[in-house]
């Protein structure tokens, strides 16, 4: 949820201006999420980070409305930290002050000072929260890449909106320990190295900020190693042209990746740049047009001709893996659907009788394929962390292609 708030606060950041009307509905879905991280940080050196036990969520298959597994509460603190979850929050909150930093400055100030609480918090007490909550977190919300990309990531985020320079201090002190230059390329809800080296650029490139330069060369290693045809690429794409990073929710790595590269290619065209990759020259425009391939085949444009995102175009998925689309609504079906009986349901070929209009899936698999089965989580099941990403690329691309 943190990181959902992070990428939809930095999607208005850098096109609410071209959002038109639907930029009040960006800020306001915002504030939900950041009154309710405001009231999980209501007390110094706690978060609470997580409400129901994923074991016994995961058992039921039922609605929203009917739901009678246990409401536990789980929080982080100095005997049993959580870095990764608190520098995030962080970094949320930091960003989000900045979308309301004009609009609402009351609530921007507020949030900016609770965001250094927190991430004082999470450097000071240091440890990973799959550790501490291990029997509660894992294996449905694990963190994998540690809690150093977190670390780097708030920091970036809170150098940002107050412009102090403790934190530009802390930067320069601790970015290589906190794995600035890895060669990574990823970047999702677990791992935030490649967006603080595209963060951080900004910085460089168009606030010359002499100190930063490092991470403009971190940053176009990174894009030397997405944009296929270059030395330097690493990166999979299936036959149809998808950015192919693993088997689960993979579009969650097309849809970060493809508001970087327009992010970037904003920045680089500020600075007047490009990238050098082993001699190949990267522009601006070249980053926009692998982003916006990306998001037309989200959209549709792909070998089944299937868009990814619920209620879009003629064909999308069906059978997606979400409890209360795929269960009848209370005005169908008033009475109680006991937690087990959802799963004929669950089981069932018949389509959701609810569509969740906007929400985007974990996509085709590395041929292109989509079997559109509820029972694949893998492949069916969509996230607010896959769409937060998407908001700021489609004002970019609904706004005009090539003209930022």
């Amino acid at each position: 949820m943190a990181f959902t708030t992070t990428m939809l606060s930095w999607s208005v950041i850098e096109f609410g201006g071209l959002m038109k009307g639907e930029l009040q509905n960006a800020r306001q879905a915002i504030r939900w999420a950041t009154n309710y991280l405001l009231k999980a940080t209501a007390y110094p050196d706690t978060i609470f980070v997580q409400v129901g036990e994923a074991g016994s969520d995961h058992a039921c298959w039922e609605r929203p409305e009917d739901m009678d597994t246990p409401r536990s509460v789980f929080k982080i603190d100095k005997n049993t930290p959580g870095t990764e979850v608190a520098a995030e929050t962080a970094a949320a909150l930091s960003a989000a002050s900045l979308v309301f930093r004009k609009s609402d400055p009351t609530y921007s100030n507020l949030l900016v000072r609770r965001a250094i609480r927190v991430f004082e918090f999470a450097d000071k007490y240091r440890g990973s929260y799959s550790d501490g909550l291990k029997n509660i977190v894992c294996p449905f919300y694990c963190s994998y890449s540690g809690y150093q990309d977190e670390l780097l990531w708030g920091a970036a985020w809170l150098h940002r909106a107050t412009k102090n320079s403790f934190y530009l201090n802390y930067i320069q002190r601790n970015g290589q320990n906190l794995g600035a230059d890895q060669s990574d390329n990823t970047f999702c809800w677990d791992n935030k190295h490649v967006g603080a080296r595209i963060l951080l650029s900004k910085a460089f490139l168009v606030q010359k900020l002499q100190s930063l330069h490092d991470y403009k060369s971190h940053a176009d290693n990174y894009i030397c190693s997405v944009v296929p045809g270059t030395p330097m690429s690493q990166a999979q794409y299936t036959p149809g042209g998808l950015l192919f990073t693993m088997s689960d929710s993979n579009m969650q790595y097309v849809t970060s990746t493809s508001f970087l590269l327009v992010t970037y290619a904003k920045y680089l065209t500020s600075a007047h740049l490009a990238v050098n990759c082993g001699g190949v020259l990267v522009t601006p425009k070249m980053l926009r047009n692998l982003a916006k391939k990306q998001v037309d085949y989200l959209l549709g444009d792909n070998p089944l001709k299937m868009s990814y995102m619920v209620g879009y175009g003629t064909r999308y998925p069906q059978r997606i893996h979400h409890r209360g689309s795929s269960l009848p609504s209370m005005v169908v079906h008033p009475t109680k659907i006991q937690c087990s009986s959802g799963f004929s349901m669950y089981n069932s070929q018949n389509p959701n009788p609810n569509i969740l209009v906007g929400a985007v899936v974990g996509g085709p698999d590395q041929h292109d394929n989509f079997p559109d089965q509820r029972s694949d989580y893998e492949q069916s099941e969509p996230a607010t962390y896959i769409n937060a990403p998407l908001v700021g690329s489609l004002a970019y691309l609904a706004h005009s292609f090539g003209q930022l």
